[in-house]
């Protein structure tokens, strides 16, 4: 599929503080995420990359726009294709992440072909992570702290990271924040991710930037927890009542979460939570294909 430039034209570099920037990509949709850039004396501090060559391209060169510092060093808020692929266009960057991020990169994320819209990721793919750290980092390039943390367990996924400059009270969450798309949880666990806002929220951010969606403030948690917890409580009723993950999703009422885009996600969302309720695994490829079938039997959205 051809790039869609008037896409591209609609991503911008927003500075959310000095010398500190939100890279955001509308819709915000599959495989279209946020990254943030940190500027320092030693070189800049990317958070994330994106999913294809083309946008990863497109990121670099608003980087160049607003800085003539290199990219020392990449933070992998975690490994979900559309924030790490194009980091192999820094092949001299250092590569952050939560320990697991490694494990989870050193497999392949094969996924039946008919799932998404086609489009061309180009040249591109991950890099292992160089540095990588179990509880939290702190990356201090000359007078600004970096902090970097991991909520203690599985939320979004099992090696979540989100970044803290405390003195600018700027958060970059990953995906630990949807802002207007549906929580994604099928690699995660929607209690450990109520904890991992719970730990956001403590910090009293007055800056908050999604992985997905536009820069917004601590009044970006609640609706996201609030998706959870609604998830949580159809799950277990669906869970009572023998439902598969289908015929749960099939059945209930999105109410005002159906405003929210790829509400297909509660497919493999109800897989998730009804197997922590059965003490296993989902069943990863039949979530996807149940997605696929709550969308019309259509392939998922993605502009990528």
């Amino acid at each position: 599929m051809a790039q869609d430039n008037s896409r591209d034209a609609a991503s911008r570099m927003e500075q959310i503080a000095d010398r500190v920037w939100a890279y955001i990509q509308p819709d915000g949709g599959w495989m279209i995420n946020n990254m943030g850039l940190i500027d320092g004396p030693d070189g800049a501090t990317s958070i994330d990359v994106t999913s294809t060559e083309q946008r990863t391209r497109d990121y670099l060169r608003a980087v160049s726009g607003v800085t003539d510092s290199p990219v020392r060093r990449v933070v992998l808020t975690h490994s979900h294709p559309d924030h790490c692929n194009g980091a192999s266009l820094l092949p001299d960057a250092e590569i952050i992440a939560h320990r697991t991020v490694a494990a989870d990169l050193s497999r392949p994320h094969a996924m039946a072909g008919h799932i998404f819209d086609p489009y061309v990721q180009g040249d591109v793919q991950p890099r292992l992570p160089t540095i990588a750290f179990d509880e939290s980092l702190t990356i201090a390039p000359g007078d600004r702290p970096i902090e970097v943390r991991h909520p203690g367990g599985a939320a979004h996924t099992t090696g979540d990271a989100f970044v803290w400059l405390p003195q600018e009270r700027v958060l970059f969450t990953g995906d630990l924040v949807f802002h207007g798309g549906t929580p994604f949880v099928l690699s995660g666990s929607p209690a450990g991710w109520l904890r991992a806002l719970d730990q956001m929220a403590a910090l009293e951010p007055v800056t908050v930037v999604p992985g997905h969606g536009p820069v917004g403030g601590p009044e970006l948690f609640e609706p996201v927890a609030d998706y959870l917890r609604f998830l949580m409580d159809a799950a277990a009723d669906a869970h009572a009542r023998g439902l598969t993950a289908a015929e749960a999703a099939r059945g209930l009422d999105l109410g005002r979460f159906a405003e929210l885009a790829e509400t297909e996600r509660i497919v493999g969302n109800l897989h998730r939570v009804l197997a922590e309720l059965d003490g296993g695994q989902p069943d990863f490829a039949a979530a996807w294909q149940g997605m696929y079938e709550y969308n019309g039997s259509r392939p998922l959205s993605c502009d990528a």
